[in-house]
């Protein structure tokens, strides 16, 4: 693995765990297994180490979720394996990492944000389309509308919130927003085959 890489990469594992503001360039180039003047030879502060590996991840992300929704048979299917997979991606990461990027570093939650809007809104709102067309969704859905709302959501989530507490983590409450999402948007068809894929895809998620 290339030094950039094993940079950001170690940044986001220790950022999604612990949150952006006591992690150390210290503790980056020791968990990346380099030393501190590589890392300094790639980054000239924490700053831009956050910059760089978040947008890193969130490109990571929404490619990932995009080339699952393109292999899907159905809407259903690929909303269902995109859950899947946010499950794996906000196991152990810590509640208060994104309030952390937005109050610390200012300038990578807006990339974040930049990026969401450009990617992310526009891969759910071509899955509404396709859902809509295929009798899964319901036909009167404003499309640009729910991937918004859907978005703006699952930003609510990641803040701390009085959904998350000892007995609800955040990967069991992302899980019931989605879901929740989902029931408010299918048709009677598509609640069938969100049943079926809800089998084959989603470990259970519990919230003991």
């Amino acid at each position: 693995m290339e030094p950039l890489t094993k940079i950001l990469s170690a940044s986001m594992e220790l950022f999604r765990q612990y949150g952006f503001k006591t992690i150390t360039m210290d503790d980056i180039a020791r968990r990346a297994g380099i030393s501190k003047k590589t890392l300094y030879q790639h980054f000239a502060n924490k700053n831009e180490v956050v910059n760089e590996s978040v947008s890193w991840f969130q490109e990571h992300v929404s490619d990932s979720c995009i080339s699952i929704m393109n292999e899907a048979d159905n809407a259903i299917e690929g909303m269902v394996r995109v859950m899947g997979m946010f499950d794996n991606v906000l196991r152990n990461m810590n509640p208060l990492a994104l309030l952390e990027l937005e109050r610390y570093y200012p300038d990578g939650y807006q990339k974040f944000r930049a990026n969401m809007m450009a990617k992310d809104i526009e891969a759910i709102k071509n899955n509404v389309l396709w859902g809509m067309k295929e009798g899964l969704y319901r036909d009167t859905l404003d499309a640009e509308f729910i991937a918004r709302y859907r978005m703006e959501v699952s930003m609510l989530v990641l803040h701390p919130n009085l959904m998350i507490n000892s007995r609800n983590d955040l990967k069991f409450v992302m899980h019931e927003v989605s879901e929740h999402f989902l029931y408010g948007i299918m048709t009677p068809k598509g609640e069938k085959l969100y049943q079926k894929y809800k089998e084959q895809y989603l470990k259970q998620v519990s919230n003991i």
